[in-house]
């Protein structure tokens, strides 16, 4: 696969996830519990998607790395809040198992491509 198809389908990938991740937390029972980590878990899910956009635009190899960074971040932190989800039992596996291997991949293919950036 061409980089410039790879990064088409990865873009694809990361904005798929952040709806999946909205349209499971709308089936959620709505408590004082599933408000907060819904809140947490939006942010972090759409902010994956939006930097790794960002890091496919940036200017410079320093800034890509910095996009980048943001990204893994926000990525590890979709998988937090899909494991607190699912060990307090307030979505089934059922439910989290999918989104949260896609997450952990995703968390994969950004920590690589960071950590592939060299600035020689």
């Amino acid at each position: 696969m061409e980089k410039i198809e790879f990064i088409k389908q990865f873009k694809n990938r990361t904005k798929k996830l952040s709806v999946d991740i909205i349209l499971m937390y709308n089936t959620l029972k709505k408590t004082e519990a599933t408000k907060v980590i819904g809140y947490q878990i939006i942010k972090s899910a759409t902010s994956t998607a939006a930097n790794y956009r960002a890091s496919c635009i940036s200017r410079s190899k320093k800034e890509f790395y910095s996009k980048i960074s943001i990204t893994v971040e926000e990525a590890d932190e979709t998988v937090f809040w899909l494991e607190i989800l699912r060990d307090s039992e307030l979505a089934s596996r059922k439910i989290i198992d999918p989104l949260l291997k896609e997450a952990e991949e995703i968390v994969k293919v950004v920590s690589k491509a960071r950590k592939n950036t060299s600035f020689d």
